[in-house]
């Protein structure tokens, strides 16, 4: 166990390889309930948050889910990363699930109730995840990627969306805190292996998500990041909207890359990137690949370096080569 975002989080259970490789070839569970929850409804709901977010919920309807963010007025910088379940059948009622340490931050910009400690989320993620989880609660068959749906098990009503953070299919559930021992140890009899913070991190690395504190955050604006398909300019207005605007007129000064290197030693955080021995950024996140078998990294780089250029990444004085690499990695 760690602590993790105010929470006492399982950080592994029987190792994190193992864990995620599982995740990689057959199905796992997560305990992820360290997300936090705000629900907003009535009225006036849906303009709250199309004024806050930079993506545009006018491209999905009720029963779909949308990633976005929240950015800060000032200088666009990502303050959350987010999905927003958009309840079926109710045009204002929306699920917005914030990361751990950042739910207040998200109540004071939209309003809303934040409702984490009445409910548990558990990730299901794997290539057969979906199949494993139907054959326990057959509701579960009917959500897509990117769904929502309120699915019944065992007489349980649960909010279920086609969402994860592995790279894999999967669905995410949100269940009433009473009721989640019960439906986690169902999943784990049916085949699903519980599955720790530790492979939820390689997973998103070698896909090439991105984390709030690492690849978003302070400084750290969309465009940065890669992710300027989360924003709607067409939208009259959001949240930051003209600092980005600026930003996206001037060109970013610097671009989140993936980088692969040689040999099992990883990058790691702060560590910086060089061309010969002028540094030209620096890692994000770094770690060993299970499946690559090699050191994968995020890191932000001057935007004249491109996919391909080789590098070396200085770890604690040692030069690991590499180079620069498309994402995600698997």
């Amino acid at each position: 166990m760690t602590p993790f975002g105010g929470w006492e989080m399982p950080l592994e259970y029987t190792g994190t390889i193992d864990e995620h490789m599982a995740c990689r070839t057959t199905g796992v569970i997560f305990d992820v309930s360290h997300l936090g929850t705000v629900r907003v409804t009535g009225d006036g709901a849906l303009d709250r948050l199309q004024a806050a977010f930079t993506n545009d919920l006018g491209k999905i309807e009720p029963g779909r889910a949308q990633y976005t963010h929240l950015l800060d007025e000032r200088d666009a910088s990502v303050l959350d990363d987010i999905i927003v379940w958009w309840h079926p059948g109710s045009p204002d009622v929306f699920d917005v699930m914030p990361n751990a340490s950042n739910t207040d931050r998200v109540v004071a910009a939209i309003g809303g109730d934040d409702v984490t400690p009445d409910r548990a989320v558990i990730a299901v993620q794997g290539p057969t995840a979906r199949e494993l989880a139907a054959a326990v609660y057959p509701s579960l068959s009917a959500v897509g990627r990117f769904r929502v749906a309120v699915c019944d098990l065992d007489g349980v009503e649960c909010v279920v969306a086609g969402t994860g953070y592995t790279g894999e299919p999967g669905i995410e559930i949100a269940v009433p805190a009473d009721h989640a021992e019960a439906v986690w140890q169902r999943l784990a009899a049916g085949g699903l292996r519980p599955a720790g913070l530790g492979a939820r991190d390689t997973l998103r690395l070698e896909a090439g998500l991105p984390l709030h504190g690492h690849e978003l955050g302070p400084g750290i604006t969309p465009l940065q990041a890669g992710l300027g398909w989360v924003v709607a300019w067409t939208k009259p207005d959001f949240v930051g909207r003209a600092a980005l605007a600026a930003e996206r007129d001037r060109g970013p000064h610097r671009m989140l890359h993936g980088i692969a290197t040689e040999g099992r030693r990883p990058p790691r955080i702060d560590c910086r990137v060089l061309v010969g021995d002028v540094a030209v950024g620096t890692v994000t996140s770094g770690n060993y690949s299970p499946v690559l078998g090699h050191g994968i990294a995020l890191a932000f780089l001057e935007p004249a370096i491109e996919v391909g250029a080789e590098v070396e990444v200085d770890v604690r004085g040692t030069r690991l080569p590499g180079a620069v690499a498309s994402t995600p990695f698997v």
